[in-house]
């Protein structure tokens, strides 16, 4: 069977194309599964397209431009009828991403994410900075065809980012993960304790985020767990699991969420997601980040041992 690298350029361009489209559609359903209403508006308190969208331009580059657009327009289509400001929504939720890339490559940012800089760079760059592209368009547009009021404009526009960045700072890390370890061999993992991991995971989380006593507090402890023993690894699926599970508490007004507005329930479940976002993305960074640096020195004093032996020996270094 002839591997795709094989084929036609432009047999692979489009199978590129459509294969982001594909992907972005279907992280733009799993989104709209959820919503909340902030001051009148629908939005969704995790957008993962945004984090699909900026994996892949920090895998293909930027030809995969032409997928995100159609990504956007299909799931535009699917919520309203063609009309003068789609173009807009297109153009602004493409434009974030690409946006978010250009910055994350002019700093340098590598796609292992092992460095604390590249943590860094994906939460201000990334997240925090490109995805204000998308919601200021967003917003723009639904001041100016009258679907929400100026009083409203702040509240929604800030519902808009955080939903937008939280889909970068959750998805993107999990993506470029699944990525790096596509094809690569097994390493040794601890098979015993990431099982005891996984167990307390489902045994804790239901319990933080279903119960009314306000226990969130107690995944943190999890995700450090994790972080420390697994890196960006296990962080990356525990702070998924979480906030996939806080999302459902949050939307179905359970748990910690009862009894509150809906403005206080975004805020909540913001504020939770993402900095368990945050915790996870940059203590995964620097424990990697150290041992990156402690394996540099082992190997450099491990040369420095073979080299002193021959000199002892009479003999000359091997270069």
């Amino acid at each position: 069977m002839v591997g795709i690298r094989g084929w036609p350029r432009p047999v692979v361009l489009v199978l590129e194309t459509l294969g982001v489209a594909a992907c972005y559609y279907g992280a733009g359903r799993l989104g709209l599964l959820r919503r909340l209403v902030v001051d009148d508006a629908v939005v969704t308190p995790i957008w993962p397209p945004t984090g699909v969208a900026l994996a892949f331009l920090l895998i293909l580059g930027l030809r995969a431009v032409p997928g995100v657009a159609l990504g956007t327009l299909c799931v535009v289509l699917t919520l309203s009828s063609p009309a003068p400001s789609t173009a807009g929504i297109v153009v602004g939720n493409t434009a974030a991403p690409v946006c978010a890339y250009l910055m994350l490559r002019r700093a340098g940012f590598r796609r292992d994410l092992g460095r604390l800089r590249d943590g860094l760079a994906l939460v201000f760059l990334g997240a925090l900075t490109g995805m204000a592209v998308s919601a200021s368009t967003g917003v723009a547009l639904l001041a100016a065809t009258g679907k929400v009021d100026a009083g409203s404009l702040l509240h929604v526009w800030l519902a808009w980012w955080v939903g937008d960045a939280m889909g970068v700072l959750i998805v993107t890390p999990l993506l470029l993960l699944l990525h790096r370890a596509r094809g690569a061999p097994p390493g040794s993992v601890r098979w015993k304790e990431a099982c005891g991991l996984t167990a307390v995971a489902c045994a804790l989380v239901p319990v933080a985020t279903q119960t009314s006593l306000s226990l969130l507090f107690l995944v943190y402890p999890l995700l450090i767990w994790a972080a420390l023993r697994f890196q960006l690894a296990g962080s990356t699926l525990c702070a998924l699991a979480a906030s996939v599970l806080a999302t459902l508490a949050a939307t179905d007004r359970r748990g910690p969420f009862t009894g509150l507005t809906e403005s206080e329930v975004m805020m909540k479940l913001q504020a939770f997601n993402g900095s368990m976002a945050l915790t996870a993305l940059l203590l995964s960074a620097v424990i990697t980040e150290q041992r990156n640096t402690r394996k540099s020195v082992e190997r450099a004093c491990q040369e420095l041992a073979t080299a002193l032996e021959h000199l002892t020996a009479g003999d000359r270094p091997r270069p």
